[in-house]
């Protein structure tokens, strides 16, 4: 199978991030079926996509022929996982991040779609492998994690299975360059692939900063915000849901290392159902719109650098790993994010003695491990030639 043979594309789930992956292959051409359990989130869904082809006819970005024609039937919807992969050439799962429910969804996809389709999960941070195993064509699964907004981040992380073929891979490849994305390959299953699992020990850190009450939410975000961010970590927690924050920290916890485990603050914020701007309060209140951080509380008591360097670290230990080069990182985050460089980028001319001193500073002080310095730091291995 080559890029020629994908005409039809099914998408299971219509949320958050569902709508946005069938909007960008209706807007690459491609006929989608989107289909939810539920008809009201897939109304919904379907609602957000129209809505926004509209903005985009507005600014150019789409015309008015193509955007009539997505009207017109390119995009199908359905409540059935049956009837939207029975002609799909790519179905892409987009359902919440529960491995039983994702191998359900895989199996049910496995059972009724065509031989050859490909089958691609966008999850976040749980393992293709094991995604796989519910199916009978592991060489046909990879991953295609989008990022959100979907319409608007440019990077798609393309994921190897340990079982997923070489001519799988390409396709994905492939694909994500037709519908307008930047593709970046995750050579390795490793969980929390490249963007997530090199930001997570800054979210530790920022944990340990709120449990040790060295700072609060706000005094952090203005000191950010001061430095030219558009937004701040606690407020992005926030915008995002504390609840998806908790539950990444649970999985990584579990998969990679106990000090991913989520601190004791954010904990209790979930446990309280303060989940952020989904519930009206999380770390700030959102019942009247968007929180203004007030930059004059910026804080001096951290050197933001500390969130650099303990990123950077994570990085280093995903090129270790084999999962991707030093370059693919920086291209992978700043087409993730949005920012202007990433950490390899940002770290050129810090001296290795200066970051291992730092690290293991805040490994000791912490009490964290996952902060130890890396032999790619140790050696200035991240340093471009």
């Amino acid at each position: 199978m080559n890029i020629e043979d994908i005409k039809t594309v099914a998408v299971i789930g219509a949320g958050d991030m569902g709508h946005g992956i069938a909007e960008t292959a209706a807007i690459g051409g491609y006929q989608v079926y989107l289909a939810d359990v539920n008809q009201n989130v897939l109304e919904n869904g379907l609602n957000r996509i129209y809505e926004s082809l509209e903005k985009l006819v507005s600014k150019g970005i789409v015309s008015a022929d193509h955007h009539n024609k997505i009207k017109s039937g390119l995009i199908a919807s359905t409540t059935s996982i049956e009837e939207a992969v029975r002609k799909a050439d790519l179905a892409i799962e987009a359902v919440p991040e529960d491995m039983t429910l994702k191998q359900k969804v895989f199996e049910a996809m496995d059972k009724s779609a065509p031989e050859h389709t490909l089958l691609a999960s966008n999850t976040s941070t749980m393992r293709i492998t094991e995604i796989a195993s519910a199916t009978q064509r592991p060489q046909n699964v990879f991953g295609l994690h989008y990022f959100n907004p979907v319409v608007l981040m440019k990077l798609v992380e393309v994921i190897r299975g340990d079982m997923t073929a070489n001519e799988t891979i390409q396709v994905g490849l492939d694909y994500v360059k037709r519908v307008g994305k930047v593709p970046v390959c995750v050579e390795k299953d490793i969980p929390g692939f490249i963007v997530n699992r090199a930001q997570a020990p800054s979210g530790v850190l920022l944990n340990c900063y709120l449990d040790e009450e060295i700072i609060t939410p706000e005094e952090m975000d203005a000191l950010l915000k001061s430095l030219g961010l558009p937004m701040g970590p606690y407020e992005i927690m926030d915008y995002t849901g504390l609840d998806i924050a908790v539950n990444a920290g649970n999985y990584f916890a579990e998969a990679v290392h106990p000090d991913f485990a989520p601190g004791r603050t954010i904990r209790s914020k979930v446990e309280a159902g303060e989940l952020g701007k989904k519930t009206g309060k999380g770390f700030y209140d959102w019942s009247n719109g968007r929180p203004q951080i007030d930059i004059s509380k910026a804080t001096k008591k951290i050197n933001p650098i500390d969130m650099l360097l303990v990123n950077l670290n994570e990085a280093t230990k995903i090129v270790e790993m084999g999962a991707c080069s030093l370059v693919d990182i920086d291209l992978a985050i700043v087409n993730a994010t949005g920012s202007t460089k990433g950490p390899i980028e940002e770290s050129q001319g810090i001296e290795p003695e200066f970051i291992v001193e730092k690290l293991n500073e805040l490994a000791n002080h912490y009490k964290k491990e996952i902060f130890k310095p890396t032999e790619t730091i140790k050696t200035g291995g991240y340093l471009l030639k």
